[in-house]
């Protein structure tokens, strides 16, 4: 019985051991997964926002103005987040299912 219970305890130990290591990574995994989404979104926008523009980046003052350009883009796309956030929270979210009545 004692042995029963020692490997017992031995195979919990075992187990826990594994999951914090898979834990651990797990969390580079994701942490990497996190970064290429990061790299692909800036791509993707970045030459979004430029095929709209007349810009050409083949000097260093046209890479500052790209710059300029896309990072005003994403302030203006966090203002609409904020905007929308905003008046999502105003709303009356009350599950209550009624009728309006009609003047008479």
């Amino acid at each position: 019985m004692a042995v029963g219970i020692t490997l017992f305890i031995i195979g919990i130990l075992v187990v826990v051991i594994w999951v914090v290591i898979e834990m651990k990574r797990m969390r580079h995994k994701i942490f990497a997964v996190a970064l290429i989404a990061l790299i692909l979104f800036t791509y993707f926008s970045f030459n979004s926002v430029l095929n709209r523009s007349d810009i050409e980046l083949n000097s260093a003052g046209s890479i500052i103005d790209a710059s300029k350009l896309y990072f005003s883009w994403l302030g203006a796309i966090f203002g609409n987040f904020r905007t929308v956030t905003a008046n999502a929270i105003n709303l009356d979210w009350k599950g209550e299912n009624k009728t309006l009545e009609k003047n008479k």
